[in-house]
């Protein structure tokens, strides 16, 4: 069989940049999405008219994103070029790139097909084992054929297209497997006559793909984390539980934040306020860095083994744990294998003995003596002297780092998952020598990665389960608080997302609308309150798991860092505010219904006109309609069904059948959740006595 990823190499073009700074610069170089935002991986050079800085870069087809970085410290967009905002209040260089057989327009019957666009990679997601089904991917330029078959044992089998961009579009077909006989299949893509043969080797080739079933290993993600909320706490800021452990300048509770101020957040503030999170449905906590570290962030830990002071200490934490337990809570604790604190035991110990110290080759030590200063002399994320980056390819230093799960797991059985710092920076190799000891540790360990793009080549089984969801942010972002697009495109685009992983990745990805890495989405919606409702309805309904970042839940504001990390707003957490209701609301209805929970995805759909956006989940006989009014008029609302009797979840209003149709009105700002009734009820969210039941008041704010 040939490989076919070495069929894929040319999916890239060399482009040129060229940038004349204001000023004389001493050094310029190239950031952007093509090589993560490394602002020292790509230098310029000075041309010969002694202004203007120049240099060639192999960039993807489609879209990417960039700046200029002048002196190692000033990032410039590019004057010449479209400028993008990033979501966060950063604007971004834009420059897109298009295969050379993309110069004419795609024509479905024209007969001609794009080589370039055909791939079929034997790989996650294209091809998947998951539920019984084997699913097959083949990827098409946009538009440019009139439908795609899939060839297997004799019979044909129809492609659906799965979701499309300006650039390709992706058909897919799902057959069950036994995982015991070889399978093996080719395409036909129809675009005019009788169709054109795609298998091993190309457009044209008749010779079938085959999958061996000995050798084919499926992906296996865990279950469990999908099944209710997970909960961001940012350590210093949730809540403050006891003096003893503060430092000496912590700031009032409702202090403003600075980039290095601290407000005594500690784990015995989050033990005591378990009761409130239990009334939340929580079922998993997501802490940022616990270790000791000089910063507040704790990003750059001095020990990975050592709880920060004020935090507590690692007995606290081990309480907490168990406190957390007690309530079937489990932790997913934050990790930045990537770099250390200059106070690092190993780093240290360069910096005090030199090149005669052991650990020299545990950093990228560029020139002796290391000391922590501007241009440091060391590799250092993002160019930060405070962040020496660690080479975790040498076996002392990623051997380490491998102990340092374990030794948490020793102190909290709890411990479920892993949030990884910086993700795409690190190098494969470790993230699969990661996922063996993790899973070996436990099947069940949930490895969650930081990336803000595309996570495909992470997410193919040997490395990540899961990746923030910075793509279903952005989406919701732009359509809900900026209100750019229409509920059509809005549509496409999360179906999109849910389609560029395999379908067991995209049930377990990390479903966010804020982070400490970003402003908050009220302050972004501009206090809008029924759009932030909107988003929550789609995080806590669309397939993942619905991630809240502390206080988003009570309405709570924030710009950009350090403003999005304020001290929690306990004064909100009343059951007389709306928003805290109808979070508690949402998390009620998610616990009530499995399809919701762990159910497939369908019949996704947006109206331009009507500003209606719908979506289906299903799960044996469990099913779930989502309907959300995004318009600016009452809507009413149709969609097949076969129960006798339906409930919107959210309101309690009972919708009858009729012509296996149920049919109801919707206003502008409203959601609804559509459950057959007399459904049983599985994974009930856990009630606290503290907690009093509420009922949800729907808003009728026009959005």
């Amino acid at each position: 069989m040939i490989p076919m990823l070495a069929l894929y190499q040319a999916d890239t073009r060399l482009e040129s940049f060229r940038f004349e700074p204001s000023t004389p610069a001493r050094t310029v170089h190239i950031a952007g999405s093509f090589n993560n935002w490394n602002k020292d991986a790509t230098p310029m050079k000075l041309d010969t008219d002694g202004r203007t800085w120049s240099v060639s870069v192999r960039l993807p087809y489609g879209r990417s994103f960039y700046k200029f970085v002048v002196n190692g410290e000033m990032w410039l967009t590019d004057p010449k070029a479209t400028a993008i905002d990033d979501g966060n209040g950063n604007q971004n260089s834009l420059r897109s790139v298009t295969p050379a057989d993309y110069a004419t327009p795609a024509k479905p019957n024209d007969g001609i097909v794009a080589r370039s666009a055909l791939r079929h990679d034997q790989q996650v997601p294209e091809l998947n084992y998951d539920r019984g089904q084997l699913s097959v991917q083949l990827r098409v330029r946009s538009g440019d054929v009139s439908g795609v078959q899939l060839i297997s044992a004799g019979k044909t089998h129809a492609m659906k297209q799965l979701a499309t961009d300006e650039l390709y579009a992706h058909y897919g077909a799902s057959i069950p497997w036994d995982r015991k006989s070889d399978f093996t299949y080719r395409f036909r893509l129809q675009s005019g006559g009788k169709g054109t043969m795609f298998g091993d080797g190309g457009l044209g080739v008749v010779k079938p793909f085959r999958l061996e079933a000995k050798s084919f290993r499926p992906f296996i993600v865990p279950q469990q984390i999908s099944r209710g909320p997970m909960y961001q706490i940012f350590p210093d800021r949730f809540a403050n539980g006891s003096k003893a452990n503060d430092p000496a300048n912590v700031m009032p509770w409702d202090g403003v934040p600075t980039y290095g101020n601290r407000f005594g957040g500690d784990a015995i503030g989050v033990a005591q306020n378990l009761g409130y999170l239990a009334s939340l449905g929580v079922q998993t906590i997501y802490f940022n860095p616990i270790f000791a570290s000089p910063s507040n962030h704790r990003y750059e830990a001095d020990s990975f083994k050592l709880v920060d002071p004020e935090f507590g200490t690692n007995a606290d934490f081990a309480d907490m744990a168990k406190a957390m337990a007690n309530r079937k809570m489990g932790i997913v604790m934050d990790f930045a294998f990537n770099h250390t604190s200059p106070r690092f035991f190993a780093f240290k110990d360069i910096m005090e003995r030199g090149e005669a110290s052991p650990y020299t080759k545990w950093y990228f030590i560029k020139r002796y003596p290391v000391v922590v200063q501007d241009n440091p002399p060391y590799e250092a994320w993002f160019g930060f002297p405070s962040m020496p980056k660690v080479d975790l390819m040498y076996a002392p230093a990623k051997e380490h780092m491998l102990s340092i799960v374990p030794f948490w797991r020793s102190l909290a059985p709890n411990l479920v998952g892993a949030r990884l710092d910086v993700a795409n920076e690190v190098d494969m190799r470790f993230w699969r020598a990661f996922r063996k000891s993790t899973k070996t540790m436990d099947p069940n360990f949930w490895i969650l990665g930081e990336h803000w793009g595309d996570g495909d080549p992470w997410l193919k089984g040997d490395q990540w389960d899961s990746m923030m969801g910075y793509q279903f942010r952005e989406a919701c972002l732009q359509y809900f608080a900026y209100g750019n697009g229409s509920a059509d495109t809005f549509a496409q685009r999360l179906n999109s997302i849910y389609n560029s992983y395999a379908p067991q990745v995209s049930r377990n990805l990390m479903l966010l609308i804020s982070s400490h890495d970003t402003a908050r989405f009220l302050t972004l919606a501009k206090g809008d309150q029924t759009k932030q409702m909107l988003a929550a309805t789609v995080q806590f309904t669309w397939p993942g798991v619905p991630s809240i970042y502390y206080g988003e839940e009570l309405g709570m504001e924030g710009d950009r860092d350090p403003d999005n990390r304020r001290g929690m707003r306990w004064d909100l957490a009343s059951d007389d505010n709306p928003m805290l209701r109808y979070y508690r609301k949402l998390a009620k209805v998610r616990a009530s219904n499995p399809a919701l929970q762990e159910g497939e995805l369908s019949d996704v759909s947006g109206s331009q006109t009507t500003g209606l956006v719908r979506y289906r989940r299903t799960l044996g006989k469990n099913q779930a309609w989502v309907v959300l009014n995004t318009g600016k008029k009452p809507q009413t609302v149709t969609l097949p069904a076969r129960s006798l009797r339906w409930q919107d979840a959210l309101s309690g209003v009972a919708v009858t059948l009729q012509d296996n149709t149920i049919s109801f009105l919707l206003n502008p700002g409203q959601s609804a959740v559509l459950l057959p009734t007399g459904q049983k009820a599985h994974h009930s969210v856990r009630s606290d006595p503290s907690a009093s039941a509420q009922t949800i008041r729907h808003s009728h704010a026009t959005f």
